[in-house]
């Protein structure tokens, strides 16, 4: 592997991740996936499996996450994410994810985590686990430990996420901020501390603050019209063969309004319709609305349709997993690989780190 990924564009970085749950499904894909793979053509890309992450809600029983990253890695790999343009690695593998965020948790006021969005609502949500559990409060602190290792002196870091998750990128920010003002010399070389700042005596910036990458989330519901996720059983995944994926579309919910086959319809109130969108072309898209609004086609040839369009995006995708499967040994070496290489940069910047702390 060459360390091209390293050199394009290496002052602009991107860092996001994902928790190994399996295999990925559409919902996976457009939300995150295939943005990943656009930017990995513009940006010094860094993408992790967030093997450690997934303990902090799984941890009574950790015997699934080594499958499942690897299942995570393969559909990366068959999405178009390619290990000579960007960063693939294991967060487990890169111990200075470790040591940041205990260095971290150090300076963290607790309240700062206590009013995480998330951290009451994922409380509320997986009431039928005991999350009572330091890791999982700290997990927020974890997650801005994984972004700022990845910070590039005189650069920009950045994290995409959807309109919906900026907030959870704002505390990481915030750490930044503290940390810089807290450990940070001055240009002058002067000690540090203190909040007066001037064009003589400027903060210098140890840790990057990461700038939200906005990414664009097209409406994905699932099979039963709420949104795809594994939990509700309503998900279409990006390894499923054409028969599996006409079977699960063809009970998939419509319009409500639309009761019998003479029915007019409007797509812009059926889930089908908003698969449409995302997969069809323009001509079949235009197709769905002149039918379904005459009640000139039905729903089952409707449905037909997007499962030609979902079979046709994933086909190319279907093709690069088969080759990966039929060499298991080539995703832990690009694993093992990424995590070298991403184990550098994090080391780069914890050297910089242990020595403001006064622990070089």
């Amino acid at each position: 592997m060459s360390d091209s990924a390293l050199q394009v564009n290496n002052d602009r970085r991107v860092l996001s991740g994902m928790r190994p749950t399996g295999k990925l499904h559409l919902g996976n894909y457009m939300g995150a996936l295939h943005n990943w793979v656009r930017l990995q053509h513009a940006y010094a890309c860094f993408f992790f499996v967030a093997d450690v992450h997934a303990l902090t809600t799984d941890y009574a029983d950790p015997s699934k996450v080594p499958s499942y990253t690897h299942e995570v890695a393969l559909d990366w790999l068959s999405a178009g994410l390619d290990p000579e343009r960007c960063t693939i690695f294991v967060q487990s593998h890169v111990k200075q994810h470790y040591e940041l965020h205990t260095l971290l948790s150090m300076m963290t006021p607790l309240s700062w985590l206590e009013r995480v969005p998330t951290y009451k609502d994922q409380i509320e949500n997986l009431q039928e686990k005991d999350l009572a559990m330091y890791g999982f409060l700290g997990y927020p602190l974890l997650q801005s430990a994984d972004i700022l290792l990845y910070g590039v002196p005189g650069g920009s870091l950045h994290v995409p996420v959807g309109a919906d998750q900026v907030a959870h990128v704002e505390l990481t920010r915030e750490v930044a901020r503290r940390f810089n003002h807290m450990y940070a010399p001055k240009a002058d070389g002067k000690a540090r501390g203190g909040t007066e700042q001037n064009a003589e005596n400027l903060q210098r910036e140890l840790l990057n603050e990461p700038q939200v990458l906005l990414t664009p989330t097209p409406k994905l519901p699932g099979t039963d019209g709420r949104k795809m996720s594994k939990s509700y059983g309503n998900f279409i995944l990006l390894s499923d063969p054409e028969a599996e994926i006409r079977k699960k579309l063809k009970p998939m919910v419509t319009d409500p309004a639309r009761v019998r086959r003479t029915d007019p319809g409007n797509p812009d109130r059926c889930p089908v319709g908003d698969l449409h969108k995302v997969f069809s072309t323009a001509q079949t898209l235009a197709d769905v609305y002149a039918g379904c609004t005459t009640a000139g086609i039905g729903c089952i040839e409707c449905k037909g349709w997007l499962a030609d369009a979902v079979v046709r995006e994933l086909a190319p995708m279907q093709e690069r997993r088969a080759k990966y499967e039929a060499q298991p040994g080539l995703v832990r070496e690009i694993l093992a690989a990424g995590s070298h290489r991403a184990g550098l940069v994090a080391e780069a910047t914890m050297q910089q780190v242990r020595a403001a702390m006064g622990l070089a």
